[in-house]
């Protein structure tokens, strides 16, 4: 067993700081939509439940916990290995995840404007600084374990059940802001705005081809640098 060093450890500490860092946001955010909706009179349940269904809440809320797993893991063993496969295995999808929140924010989402209960700080580390830090990762994280090819492609499995859920449940929910009848947590996953159908179909496809390939490069990166269990 290979004994660890200062940049592991000093990592390690920098995961426990962004998931405090990140799930502080993510708080921040919800105690903010909730005050929103008590104070205008929309229905908080709804409300609750819509913002849980956000992939970026959800990408950051996982990220978040497979983080503090990482580091509570290798602060109590105090040893440099490999990581277990199950927690890799969710460490590559969640920072698959949280790249891909980054980018599609940042390239189709940054001009639009922001609800008045968005909590400016919490949405840069939710967007930003949270994707960035599990780019950081997957480039200089300690401990990656090599995993097989297949945990790239079982990265899309979460992706297409959140499209099937939000597609499913979008229709069946009244916008608890505008009174229409129905909810998308994304304008481009609206049928009912700009190409229809046609549009929100070429949008699903191009995000699911950019998470697979996305997760296919970091697992590659993670081979690369990666360590095989001792």
């Amino acid at each position: 067993m290979t004994r660890t060093n200062g940049w592991a450890t000093g990592w390690n500490i920098a995961r426990a700081v962004a998931a405090a860092a990140i799930i502080t946001a993510v708080v921040a955010q919800f105690v903010s939509t909730v005050a929103g909706a008590v104070d205008n009179g929309r229905d908080v349940v709804t409300t609750v439940a819509n913002f849980f269904s956000f992939f970026t809440i959800l990408s950051n809320v996982s990220a978040a916990i497979v983080l503090l797993l990482l580091a509570a893991r290798f602060l109590r063993r105090r040893s440099l290995e490999a990581d277990p496969p199950a927690l890799a295995t969710a460490l590559a999808w969640v920072s698959t995840y949280m790249i891909v929140t980054g980018i599609v924010y940042n390239l189709l989402l940054r001009g639009l404007p922001l609800q008045p209960e968005t909590v400016g700080w919490s949405n840069e580390i939710l967007h930003v600084w949270g994707p960035l830090f599990l780019l950081l990762d997957v480039l200089l994280g300690a401990g990656r374990r090599r995993l097989g090819w297949g945990a790239a492609l079982g990265a899309a499995i979460f992706p297409i059940a959140w499209i099937v859920y939000t597609l499913v449940r979008a229709p069946l929910i009244t916008n608890p802001t505008t009174g229409a009848p129905f909810w998308y947590p994304y304008p481009f996953l609206n049928p009912n705005e700009g190409g229809g159908w046609g549009s929100v179909v070429v949008y699903i496809v191009i995000i699911t081809v950019v998470i697979v390939g996305l997760a296919f490069g970091v697992v590659a990166i993670g081979r690369a640098r990666g360590r095989r269990a001792i």
